[in-house]
């Protein structure tokens, strides 16, 4: 066994090392604590690894990122996303039947109870759709009083809220723009169904074009899974307290909701606009966020991971050229983009801070030309990363190390002080 050596007060401990399957070394200090009474001081875990996991790989400097062992660029824009769902929850890829099962079975049971329903009557109308989306998660074990127990079926749990999660989202679009809601049918994949219940009308036939499903399908993907991020982290850490399913995801949908993770795609739609409102002059903005003084940042640069370009990022880049030139789009913020990247990847600054665009850069545009309301890019990711939530806590609740998670502080506080009575007025 590999080991390292710490030497603290004059006195040698031996650190075991372990070591992934693509050679990644991590101290196991597990019983650090009890051998030397010291913790790691760790603000925002950057370092710290908190399990090990077969789910996904991330070189970041290298710029790789592989679902089970798969480059992410050999699945997205090539498969379906319920196919990268079933490779992302069980582990392989499924046989044409095994797919053609599973995406009936989505289907299936994307129909949410009947009581659910009459929920989205009672949520105000400036309800933001993630705040919708993470009650209506979070309630649905209400419905399945016996989920965890010894005869439950876990597949149907995780075919539930694969298939609930977009008729929840698209449902609650609906309602917040006074249309009937649409359901969903078994000859659509995924992402067409997603994208009739949006969109289509009771009263004529839609045919969802097939230039937007496949869109659809491969921004789904590349957000499936990024390994111990906020949200899976917090999937994870919720799950280690033997919550369900439903409450471990709801509080991942909250995690991804803020603007430093999930929103991050909607500030940079926001950042372009106003860029387009005050004339287009980007270069201006480049020098505002190099500006330590002004508030200002360049949103959809640079990754926590990533010090080599986002590879989600590279994909997005050529899909939006793609499918904005198939479906005849002319988006002026498109332009904005490639300017500030072109200008942000030539300049000194962004080059020595390797300030490189991430996913969030080009993804909110997409959306954009799909149809999908700013405020439901959020959302949108919240669907795909579903099936990559959905893995992380499978894996976590089968761990045989399966610990509640407790991470320690340093105190910095005052010492000890004694309380002296006083009679209050």
């Amino acid at each position: 066994m590999t080991t390292a050596k710490l030497i603290y007060n004059g006195q040698e401990y031996d650190i075991p090392v372990i070591v992934g399957t693509e050679n990644e070394g991590a101290l196991d200090i597990r019983k650090l604590r009890d051998t030397t009474g010291l913790i790691t001081y760790d603000p925002g875990y950057a370092n710290t690894g908190s399990c090990q996991s077969a789910i996904t790989f991330i070189d970041g400097d290298r710029g790789i990122l592989r679902y089970r062992g798969y480059p992410i660029e050999e699945l997205a824009g090539s498969v379906r996303f319920s196919a990268a769902a079933y490779l992302m929850i069980y582990g392989r890829m499924p046989s044409e039947a095994e797919f053609m099962e599973w995406r009936k079975q989505l289907t299936l049971n994307s129909l949410i109870h009947a009581s659910q329903v009459n929920f989205f009557d009672n949520y105000s109308a400036h309800a933001h759709p993630m705040n919708i989306l993470s009650a209506m998660v979070s309630s649905i074990s209400s419905f399945y009083p016996h989920i965890g127990g010894e005869n439950d079926n876990m597949d149907q749990h995780i075919q539930r809220l694969i298939g609930q999660v977009k008729t929840i989202a698209a449902f609650s679009y609906r309602k917040s723009v006074g249309l009937p809601y649409i359901y969903p049918r078994t000859d659509h994949s995924y992402s067409a169904n997603f994208l009739r219940m949006m969109f289509a009308s009771p009263a004529e036939e839609y045919v969802v074009p097939k230039v937007m499903e496949n869109a659809l399908d491969m921004l789904l993907i590349l957000h499936m899974d990024h390994e111990q991020n906020c949200s899976t982290s917090t999937v994870r850490m919720v799950a280690s307290s033997m919550s369900n399913i439903y409450a471990s995801v709801s509080a991942g949908i909250n995690a991804l909701w803020g603007r430093l993770h999930g929103g991050a795609n909607e500030a940079v739609l926001n950042m372009l606009q106003r860029i387009a409102d005050d004339g287009s002059d980007y270069k201006k903005y480049v020098e505002l966020a190099k500006r330590k003084d002004d508030p200002f940042k360049l949103m959809g640069f640079g990754h926590r991971v990533y010090k080599n370009f986002d590879p989600r990022s590279k994909i997005l880049k050529k899909a939006v050229d793609d499918v904005l030139t198939e479906m005849g789009i002319q988006d002026p913020l498109l332009d904005i983009a490639k300017n500030l990247e072109e200008v942000a990847l030539k300049d000194d600054f962004f080059i020595e801070r390797k300030l490189y665009p991430n996913v969030d850069f080009y993804s909110g545009i997409l959306y954009r030309a799909l149809g999908i309301p700013t405020e439901m890019f959020t959302v949108l990711f919240a669907i795909g990363r579903m099936p990559g939530w959905i893995a992380h806590w499978l894996e976590m609740s089968k761990d045989p190390d399966l610990r509640i998670q407790r991470p320690r502080q340093v105190y910095i506080g005052e010492n000890l002080r004694h309380y002296e009575k006083t009679i209050y007025p």
